[in-house]
């Protein structure tokens, strides 16, 4: 999120109003129901972790065991088993 000075987007009228209600300070204005992204999907960490997850899915289908999953992606055991018996 990043600061933006109120009078290079709000009307002059609008601007008086809030000072109403607030002097100088910062405001945070949230995004409208239904735009909010969730966790990671701006930075592409879920897709990363989306797909990371697949390929761990598809070479513990093919044989390879959750050992050789924790060396190869470094995570532990327990994490392998986590994404493997998840429901997506």
């Amino acid at each position: 999120m990043k600061y933006v000075n109120a009078e290079s987007i709000f009307p002059q009228e609008l601007i008086e109003e809030i000072q109403k209600y607030t002097h100088g300070g910062i405001i945070y204005i949230p995004n409208p129901k239904g735009l909010h992204k969730k966790w990671g999907e701006s930075s592409g960490s879920r897709k990363y972790l989306n797909d990371r997850n697949k390929e761990i899915r598809e070479k513990y289908a093919t044989g390879v065991s959750i050992d050789q999953l924790s060396d190869l992606f470094c995570l532990s055991s327990y994490s392998i088993k986590k994404i493997i018996y998840s429901k997506k």
